[in-house]
């Protein structure tokens, strides 16, 4: 990335953190913006970009572009879909989503995106124990 497009990133995230986040060795942030996430890179090797975490608790951004190539977790997961629409199979079962719904994906299960459009994007809120929290 060059210097010009890292300092445009760091112009939009840095006003909204406050003083320690860990994606940016300050503390954890309250709020987190669709354009921050938008404009927060990707590190090599991975699929989404932390944008704040909490404890067990971490939010990513996501937005898998083509194929959705993801593999079970060690944690539940939440998705939020900010935009675009598409599938959501989890185990067995396909799910139609748009955007402000939420999908849960138990911690081991195989589960993927399918069918979606370019503009899909969701927040991806990993939490609790590994191997998933016991079912009440």
């Amino acid at each position: 990335m060059d210097n010009k497009r890292q300092k445009r990133i760091e112009a939009v995230i840095a006003p909204h953190l406050p003083a320690t986040d860990p994606v940016a060795g300050r503390e954890t942030p309250v709020r987190v913006t669709e354009a921050q996430a938008i404009a927060t890179p990707i590190p090599a090797g991975q699929r989404s970009a932390l944008m704040m975490s909490h404890g067990s608790m971490q939010v990513k951004y996501y937005a898998p572009r083509g194929i959705d190539e993801q593999s079970p977790h060690s944690q539940d997961e939440l998705y939020v879909v900010i935009r675009g629409t598409g599938s959501f199979l989890c185990g067995e079962r396909r799910h139609p989503f748009g955007p402000g719904d939420v999908l849960f994906a138990p911690a081991g299960v195989h589960h993927r995106f399918e069918d979606f459009s370019d503009d899909f994007g969701v927040w991806v809120i990993f939490y609790g124990p590994e191997g998933g929290e016991k079912p009440r």
